[in-house]
């Protein structure tokens, strides 16, 4: 169970979802797991998604790449470097 300094730092740190923690029983509330629990679906749907973009544009401009021992390395790589760039644009973006 959470002791009820970590269950305040957390709240203060969450402000606006304040009321997701139960300060009461120390426990994390339902809506607050479900909160979680969605962002990391879409996470994984988005990365899901990009993962078939690029294996599909892979494919188009390279036919059988595919059949290479070296496709999902290529792959990983790919997405890494885009990745790479977007976290550079966004810290780049928030600098300015």
């Amino acid at each position: 169970m959470f002791n009820s300094k970590f269950v305040k730092s957390i709240k203060n740190i969450l402000n606006p979802q304040s009321d997701i923690l139960s300060e009461s029983s120390g426990v994390i509330s339902d809506e607050y797991l479900n909160n979680i629990s969605g962002a990391e679906l879409k996470i994984k749907s988005d990365e899901q998604r990009l993962e078939a973009m690029v294996r599909q544009q892979l494919k188009e401009e390279f036919p059988n790449i595919e059949k290479s021992s070296s496709y999902d390395l290529l792959v990983d790589a790919v997405i890494h470097n885009y990745k790479s760039k977007q976290l550079q644009a966004t810290e780049d973006a928030a600098n300015i």
